[in-house]
């Protein structure tokens, strides 16, 4: 029975993983052991991060409504109750948005939300 060697196969393998791990740091780009137990890393990062990414979306959407409600001179919470009770249905990517590049139709809409707090 002859012995088995390292043929094309596992050769291809190993040269898949390395082109993956093309420009990590250290031996991890060399080396197929290394770089094959980053990659499991590297995998798990970016299915968490996928849906981390989610999060931290909203988190700047708020914070940028934040800024623009505070300008007219109500807070975020309070825009977002009004805006609820003025029966004003806009998702906060929406809001941000126009926060963002809209300052006039902003203020319209802070205005609809105080006048529905009142």
């Amino acid at each position: 029975m002859p012995r088995v060697k390292g043929g094309t196969v596992t050769r291809a393998r190993r040269k898949k993983v390395l082109k993956l791990a093309k420009g990590y740091r250290g031996s991890k780009h060399l080396q197929f052991k290394a770089a094959s137990t980053q990659l499991f890393v590297s995998y798990k990062y970016a299915f968490r991060d996928r849906k981390k990414r989610k999060s931290e979306y909203r988190k700047l959407w708020i914070a940028r409504i934040n800024a623009a409600a505070r300008q007219n001179d109500v807070s975020y919470s309070k825009l977002m109750h009004g805006l609820k009770l003025a029966g004003v249905d806009m998702n906060r990517k929406m809001l941000a948005e126009i926060a963002f590049n809209d300052a006039k139709t902003f203020a319209t809409l802070a205005a609809t939300a105080k006048k529905a707090l009142n």
